[in-house]
């Protein structure tokens, strides 16, 4: 075996970094609340979402559950983009005015909804005028919103009109990810006893 690594897998070790990628999954999710919402308000409501995207089926899964909303839902959708990560507002992305089958008039529910992100009744018709006028276009641009942290979710209420909890989506890593990060750390680890004995 020879002592050196080529860069390429040493990179792909040290990294995590498989060297085809075959994975069809990008998996985002929030964290909603009254506090993360611009301005912050205190709503003691709370609420989960996840969304799925599938790179190869062009499709968007959003799964959303929320609780305590002080009152009765108007409407629910994805924000796109903000001008700094985490923070400020921005236009409705998807649907308006709310996901289609949205549970509307309730203080707590669930949605489960899969999106053909390559149909324009997807998007809000604003937010692809804006970003090429395609749906293509406007699927690149959402996806690297979500990627840069500039895209969030929110639930509006009767009470709270420009949204009660919100949250910004953020990626989680794949499973695969850590193992490899951890068989490369070993590696690393090996390489270094190696060298130290000869």
């Amino acid at each position: 075996m020879t002592r050196f690594l080529r860069p390429a897998l040493l990179a792909a070790v040290v990294l995590g970094v498989p060297h085809t990628s075959g994975a069809a999954f990008i998996v985002y999710t929030a964290s909603l609340s009254g506090p993360n919402e611009s301005p912050p308000n205190g709503s003691p409501a709370l609420g989960t979402a996840e969304v799925d995207i599938d790179t190869v089926l062009n499709t968007m899964r959003v799964q959303v559950q929320f609780s305590g909303l002080t009152a009765n839902t108007t409407a629910s959708h994805i924000h796109s983009a903000t001008a700094t990560p985490g923070a400020g507002t921005a236009m409705v992305a998807t649907t308006v005015p709310s996901f289609p089958g949205f549970p509307l008039g309730v203080t707590s529910g669930t949605y489960d909804h899969t999106f053909d992100m390559t149909d324009l009744s997807s998007y809000n018709p604003a937010f692809v005028a804006a970003n090429g006028g395609t749906a293509v276009a406007a699927e690149a641009a959402l996806f690297a919103s979500m990627a840069a942290g500039t895209a969030y979710l929110n639930v509006h209420t009767f009470e709270f009109p420009g949204g009660e909890i919100r949250g910004f989506l953020h990626p989680v890593p794949e499973p695969s990810a850590f193992a490899l990060l951890g068989t490369g750390a070993l590696g690393l680890l090996a390489l270094a006893r190696g060298r130290l004995r000869g």
